[in-house]
């Protein structure tokens, strides 16, 4: 059971590399910037530190009090349903690496299709598009 604990707070984790957050330490202050990296002990990276004059920000995850996630993570879910429709059963989602597996040859991310080529690739480049646009709104 722990190992289940453990692994799902990893995925939930990697969801905020990459975006923005609100980081407080224990001596109350907060940076704010991009999260580009961050261990099991919660020791994080921080890229364009905003108001501070820090580019880039190493914190020590002992002194990390709360991490908050300042924009929508992707939502990865929803998209492998609707490839899901279009490909039944050969759509796989792989939080681990921040990406759909369509076809086992097909690799979707948050910036689109990365891997494949062929009409299977242009019709998820499609549904990824349409997508995208749908959910900006």
């Amino acid at each position: 059971m722990a190992a289940v604990v453990t692994r799902r707070f990893g995925e939930e984790t990697l969801q905020f590399v990459g975006k923005k957050v609100a980081v407080e330490t224990s001596d109350n202050k907060i940076y704010n910037g991009t999260l580009a990296g961050i261990d099991d002990k919660l020791d994080l990276v921080l890229d364009n530190v905003e108001g501070h004059g820090i580019l880039k920000l190493m914190l020590n995850g002992a002194f990390v009090k709360e991490i908050r996630l300042m924009e929508k993570p992707f939502d990865f879910r929803a998209l492998a349903e609707r490839l899901e429709r279009a490909f039944p059963g050969l759509v796989k989602i792989r939080e681990d690496v921040g990406a759909i597996i369509v076809m086992d040859k097909i690799k979707v991310t948050q910036a689109g299709v990365e891997e494949g080529s062929g009409l299977a690739a242009d019709r998820v480049r499609s549904i990824y598009d349409s997508f995208m646009k749908e959910t900006k709104k």
